[in-house]
């Protein structure tokens, strides 16, 4: 079990719930494991997903050209800082 923030809980939540990734509890979720690849094994069309889930919730856009993504989408702990950062709702 992992100790998530409360915004980390949040977006993870939505990843689960976005995705349909029902087999995964939150608390199982390491903030620092990869998203991608490793980690969740997430994908491209997963991406797509999630980036559309996170623009309804959070009020901004993650754009399929943004150099920054790969970072970006790298571990829940830096996509959640960047919902911080970035989230106009």
């Amino acid at each position: 079990m992992f100790e998530l923030s409360e915004l980390e809980r949040e977006v993870g939540t939505l990843i689960i719930e976005s995705l349909n990734l029902e087999d995964i509890a939150l608390e199982e979720i390491d903030p620092e494991a990869e998203l991608f690849n490793g980690g969740l094994g997430l994908d491209s069309i997963d991406a797509l997903e999630l980036a559309m889930a996170m623009s309804v919730k959070y009020g901004f856009q993650l754009r399929s050209d943004n150099p920054d993504n790969s970072r970006i989408f790298s571990s829940l702990r830096v996509l959640s800082e960047y919902v911080e950062a970035n989230c106009k709702v």
